[in-house]
This record gives structure tokens, C-alpha cells and sequence, in this order.
């Protein structure tokens, strides 16, 4: 049965927050799943966003019917920024729900432009938190599909991710949904040799971004990009002598053409949506996180009563 013959079969509107992998194999599985899906939505009045790479929300284009229920953001600025995919996608959903419809969303992560197995894993690690984000409401619809071909996690891994499964139209219950905390789900990977190291308390911020610095610029990074960097790193530094004991760790490595800048204390971050939402103009607390997601290309943070915290700013070094 080809795209075009597919037909729905409807479901209600979620009551709650649901969460589905749509593994696929090929364009054509992708287009059966994810059309589907929209059948469906439109069938039962609802409003449907989609949030997709460029060319998949193409393909969707050139087989659905331009009527304005389907909606398209843009997700340049994010794709690539884990840390800012939720606070985006609350975004969107408010501004559909406002009109007082169900709403459906599609979002597929951009596994094709990851270089790493750090944004990789920051990926995944997203997927996982978006459980929690929207635990608590408002009530939609998020199908995942997930290309099964290249280098990304494996199934068995997203499968830990999400709640249920979409196979053929219908959806089922995952039997690998991990509900576990996820700052123990994807531990970091190991720091590189050689690196750097230093030892600070608040007397020192100014000489640890003098030291990035140094190593920005043996590296070629510097002009706004630095000066982005050395932002967000007085951020973290100043969070871990306030909250992590008074002093913390910095080290500095050159990873996958990125300058890594990570830091340990013996603090413990118990929310680990923290900084990635727009903050509440009421809201205390998170605004310096949030910052940090902004300005850096990737940010990894990880946090346990037992080991402390650690976060890694990562940053693209010149071509």
C-alpha cells in the first residue's frame, strides 16, 4: 500500500502527555507512519506541528493538501541544541493550544548533522527528559520518528526513552521505557587526553577565564565566540562555588574540532530541565542556566548526590 492509499484510523485526542517512537526504515515507512498520523489528527479536529529536518517536512508538503491545520516551524536555531529543543517545543504548544484545539506534534531530532557521540547522546538524553518536561501538562500528542539506518543510538536504546511504540498504525506500550532518573541514564563519556586542569574558589574566576583563554586561542577561537564562552563559563564557575562547596574543577580539552570546557563539584542539581525553558519573569533561579544553553553549542550536564554535578560547555572551534 503506497502513501497516497493509506487511510486512518481515529483515535481519540490525548488526555494527557503521550510519547511515541515511530521507527523507520526508509522514506517510504517514514511517510506511511508520520502521514498516518496526520490523518488522523485532522480527521478528529486537531492541530498538528510539525518539527522536522528540512527535507522530511518537504516530503510532507508535496503530500499533504496546504490547508493550515499542519503546521511547520522552523527548526534551525534548535536542531542542533538539545538543551533548547523543550523550551521550544513549549513554545509551539502554547501557541497552539491557545486556540483551543488538540494538538498532535511530529519531531524527529537531527541524528544526521551529529558529529559526536556527545551530541548524540545529548539527543537521546533530550528524548528521555521530554517525559518529565511535560509530565505534568499540557495534554498532546508527540510521535518520534526514528530512522534506524546510520550512526545514531540503536533501537533498543530509544526504546528506553519512550513510553509506547507506533508500529502499523497503532501504538503500544514500550516493555524497555526506563523510568529512572536520567541524570544516571547517560553518563558522560570519558574526558580526553590531554587536558588541562584547575582548582577554583571565587577568587580565581578571573584567572580561570584567563586560562580559557589561553586555550581558546592556541585553537583559533576568539572575538564574540570567546567572549560568548567566557559568559556562560563565569555562569557555571560562579554556581559551583555558591552551590557545589565552594570551589570546583575546570578542565579543557580540544574534542571533535570543539573546545570542551567541563566543571566538577561536589553539588547536587536536583531538576534536570534546569535551564532549558525561557525562565518566568517571576521565576528564581535557572536564568543563568538558560543563558548558557544560549550561547554554547552544546552543553552536557550531569548530577548525583554521590558524585556531585559536572557540565560540559562545548564550543565550535574555526574550520
Amino acid at each position: 500500500m503506497t502513501s497516497s492509499e493509506l487511510r486512518p484510523t481515529t483515535s481519540p485526542p490525548a488526555e494527557e502527555y503521550r510519547h511515541e517512537l515511530y521507527p523507520y526504515r526508509d522514506r517510504e515507512e517514514f511517510l506511511e507512519g508520520t502521514l498516518g498520523f496526520i490523518r488522523e489528527a485532522l480527521e478528529g479536529g486537531e492541530a498538528v506541528i510539525v518539527a522536522v529536518p528540512g527535507h522530511k517536512a518537504s516530503l510532507l508538503r508535496s503530500e499533504l493538501s496546504a490547508d493550515g491545520a499542519v503546521h511547520y516551524v522552523d527548526t534551525t536555531k534548535v536542531a542542533r541544541h538539545p538543551g533548547r529543543l523543550i523550551g521550544a517545543w513549549r513554545e509551539w504548544i502554547n501557541e497552539h493550544a491557545a486556540q483551543g484545539r488538540p494538538v498532535r506534534g511530529i519531531g524527529e531530532s537531527a541524528w544526521e548533522d551529529a558529529r559526536s557521540q556527545a551530541e548524540r547522546e545529548e539527543l537521546r538524553h533530550h528524548e528521555w527528559l521530554l517525559n518529565k518536561a511535560f509530565a505534568a501538562g499540557p495534554a498532546w500528542w508527540l510521535l518520534c520518528p526514528y530512522d534506524t539506518s546510520g550512526e545514531r543510538p540503536t533501537l533498543a536504546q530509544m526504546s528506553r526513552c519512550h513510553p509506547a511504540i507506533r508500529t502499523a498504525g497503532r501504538s503500544e506500550p514500550s516493555t524497555t521505557y526506563d523510568p529512572r532518573a536520567p541524570f544516571d541514564f547517560t553518563p558522560l563519556t570519558p574526558s580526553c587526553d590531554p587536558h588541562e586542569e584547575f582548582t577554583y574558589t571565587s577568587a580565581d574566576l578571573s584567572v580561570l577565564r584567563e586560562k580559557i583563554a589561553a586555550c581558546a586561542a592556541e585553537l583559533g577561537l576568539g572575538g564574540r565566540r570567546l567572549r560568548e564562552l567566557s559568559l556562560a563559563a563565569t555562569e557555571v564557575a560562579s554556581n559551583s562555588v555558591r552551590h557545589g562547596g565552594g570551589q570546583g574543577v575546570l578542565r579543557t580539552w580540544n574534542e571533535d574540532r570543539r573546545l570542551v570546557c567541563e566543571f566538577r563539584d561536589a553539588g547536587h542539581i536536583e531538576d534536570p530541565l534546569v535551564g532549558r525553558s525561557r525562565p518566568e519573569r517571576t521565576q528564581i533561579g535557572g536564568r543563568g542556566l538558560w543563558l548558557v544553553h544560549q550561547l554554547c553549542d552544546l552543553v552536557e550536564m550531569r548530577s548525583t548526590p554521590d558524585e556531585g554535578t559536572t557540565i560540559r560547555l562545548h564550543m565550535d572551534l574555526p574550520a
